[in-house]
């Protein structure tokens, strides 16, 4: 171990470097509310390089969990539009699904199935998050939520590009619908919302935000907007871009160290989504495989079966995206370590003052 490490780790202060004695008098004391200076991230970085960036293996976690999102989103897509089962699938949903739902389910969906309502409604929750994060003086993850709204619009130009091949004859239009534009908006909104309310409110946004997926998802549904490979296809793009977005968080993108500890809501709450997403997909996969002989004659008894593995798929797929986005979430942004739970050192008092009690 050098000189140089030694000093840093008997005395913290001097990792910070040293400050002139007349611009240490004059500046305030370093206020970690206020964001961290680009000297104290180098010295704190040099003492414990986690009160700067997460791990790197959390980082690695979000990345192939992104990526693998993404080659699902368009894995549902190809399945759904390429084969025969998949296109008579979603066409067995698309026009059934409308008059095989309980009056209070179908009422809820029909008053969801505004366009103006989910815009609103999506706008206000995002706006809440960018508004929180300013407020935490969050820049980084204010530059993060920027790039990640880019790359959300830039996934609907998508649409316009992606083929739908003529396969069978279909009542729903034969045009490419995904993604859908009304559920990127929404789970944008709800990832938003998420990734930039501190550590105490992230499990309940992340239940709040995914209900607001599935809302917006199945009602567009409903409203015959979009198909299923539509609303799947829109939630796991937006999840798995905001994965790779975290990835590459950093300073003000994290909690404040002294503040980072692990949270029981995050804990119980992501394991539930985690498993239960797992649960409902796997229920989902089942009843496809049972109504699977019977897609491509689109037979009655196979009605059933198809609209409640869409619907319970969905629900599954976007716990378990929110399930993982909110563990990924907080151990990008809570890394703990001696530093993350204590604190950063005291900052220098000015030279001259006098000491406490002295006057």
């Amino acid at each position: 171990m050098d000189f140089a490490t030694q000093r840093a780790v008997h005395d913290p202060l001097a990792a910070l470097g040293s400050v002139p004695g007349e611009k240490r008098a004059t500046e305030p004391a370093v206020d970690f509310d206020r964001g961290l200076s680009h000297d104290l991230d180098r010295g704190l970085a040099r003492l414990d390089p986690l009160t700067v960036r997460p791990r790197i293996s959390s980082r690695v976690l979000c990345a192939v969990f992104g990526l693998l999102m993404i080659a699902a989103a368009f894995g549902v897509w190809w399945l759904c539009v390429h084969t025969e089962n998949g296109q008579s699938y979603d066409e067995i949903v698309w026009k059934q699904l409308p008059d095989n739902l309980p009056g209070w389910i179908a009422g809820i969906m029909n008053m969801v199935a505004q366009s103006w309502l989910v815009i609103a409604v999506s706008c206000a929750l995002g706006a809440i998050g960018v508004a929180t994060a300013v407020i935490r003086r969050r820049w980084w993850l204010v530059g993060q939520i920027a790039v990640l709204a880019a790359l959300c619009w830039a996934s609907t130009l998508l649409k316009g590009v992606l083929p739908r091949p003529f396969i069978i004859q279909t009542d729903s239009p034969v045009v490419n619908s995904a993604p859908s534009g009304h559920t990127v908006l929404a789970t944008a909104a709800a990832v938003v919302l998420l990734i930039a309310v501190p550590r105490a409110a992230r499990a309940l946004a992340a239940v709040v935000g995914g209900t607001w997926a599935v809302l917006v998802g199945v009602s567009v549904m409903v409203g015959q907007w979009h198909r299923t490979s539509d609303v799947l296809m829109s939630i796991l793009l937006v999840v798995g871009l905001t994965l790779i977005m975290l990835a590459f968080t950093r300073t003000s993108g994290m909690d404040d160290p002294g503040r980072r500890v692990s949270s029981v809501s995050v804990q119980i709450v992501g394991s539930v989504l985690i498993t239960g997403g797992l649960l409902l997909m796997l229920y989902s996969a089942y009843v496809i495989w049972q109504v699977l002989p019977g897609l491509n004659i689109i037979a009655s008894w196979a009605v059933q079966g198809s609209i409640v593995s869409s619907v319970v798929g969905i629900i599954g797929v976007t716990a378990l995206a929110f399930g993982l986005l909110l563990a990924l979430r907080h151990i990008t942004a809570a890394p703990l370590s001696r530093l993350g739970l204590i604190g950063a050192p005291p900052a220098p008092p000015a030279q001259g003052a006098a000491p406490r009690g002295a006057r």
